[in-house]
């Protein structure tokens, strides 16, 4: 329960057009938690951002697309990672000893040359955070919308749906992977911002379960919002209440919309965010409050370029 003093705290927010995979403008062991959604590897609606990020994506892509065969697939699947390895080193030196890194991705499916396969991105995820050097903590599953299962890559079902064995199951979660850097985060005895941003009973036994059922949320969002992959406000707002808190600052580098700097906002913490898409900082000021205040929170925005990589 928050006392009504606590409302008087005034939070800052920086919003960071730049390449998160250097974060210049960010200090060392400066950020509490980190709350984001990545571009997913091999997922459609992403491949033209990391052939943009990386001419080696692009050059290889336009190889395979000349090619009969997938032989290419992999490499590339390799050099998305690659990328978001710089950002998650960058996440690694920015956080905190005891800092909480959270990582919603799913894997993908896809046919390439008429084979189908599974990318496994939260597993390749994994690897990377921990052989960054950080310990990886039990992670949640986001139980979404489903979809229709379809067979070999097409939208429908093998005669009556009903026969094996070639049919498979559908990708219907999504992964909220935790992570932390070093031991667990310290605090003065009755530290009174910490008891001031306790959790009650019924939300720590609804949030600290491992299965998340937050369908429908998405499907309320604007389709821009669903175009950029953004998660429903519900899952950043938990992240933060369960791993920060009051006064501390988030960060998200791959900010999209702004759903996870509104939620701190609302929740009292400070907030930095990365975007790389200039045509979406309508979109965060709007959500954020740029032009219009709130009068139940006192925060300050502000809006920068990043100095470069």
């Amino acid at each position: 329960m928050v006392s009504s003093g606590m409302h008087e705290i005034e939070t800052k927010h920086t919003v960071i057009i730049g390449d998160s995979r250097s974060m210049r403008e960010i200090e060392d062991e400066s950020i509490h938690l980190v709350v984001t959604s990545p571009p997913y590897p091999m997922i459609e609606i992403w491949d033209s951002l990391f052939r943009n990020l990386d001419e080696k994506i692009d050059r290889l892509w336009r190889k395979m697309e000349a090619s009969s065969r997938d032989e290419y697939v992999r490499e590339i699947y390799d050099l998305m990672h690659e990328n978001l390895e710089m950002v998650w080193r960058e996440v690694y030196r920015v956080l905190i000893p005891g800092g909480i890194a959270c990582v919603n991705i799913g894997d993908a499916t896809r046919t390439f040359k008429e084979v189908f396969r599974v990318f496994p991105n939260h597993a390749r995820t994994i690897e990377i955070f921990e052989k960054i050097g950080f310990v990886t903590l039990p992670y949640i599953l986001w139980k979404k919308p489903t979809t229709k299962p379809r067979y070999k890559g097409k939208g429908a079902f093998l005669g009556s749906g009903m026969l094996p064995p070639n049919a498979y199951v559908t990708l219907d979660c999504e992964y909220i992977l935790i992570f932390r850097k070093g031991e667990p985060r310290r605090f003065k005895p009755h530290d009174p911002l910490r008891y001031a941003s306790k959790y009650t009973k019924e939300e720590r036994d609804q949030w600290f379960t491992q299965i998340w059922d937050v369908a429908g949320a998405k499907q309320q969002m604007p389709e821009v919002e669903r175009r950029v992959a953004a998660f429903p406000e519900e899952i950043p707002r938990r992240l933060i209440r369960m791993f920060s808190i009051i006064g501390d600052t988030v960060l998200d580098p791959f900010l999209g919309t702004g759903t996870t700097m509104k939620a701190a906002i609302d929740l009292m913490r400070n907030s930095i965010g990365y975007e790389i898409d200039r045509s979406l900082l309508p979109l965060i000021e709007e959500k954020v409050g740029v032009r219009r205040r709130r009068i139940d929170r006192k925060y300050r925005v502000s809006i920068v370029e990043s100095c470069g990589t």
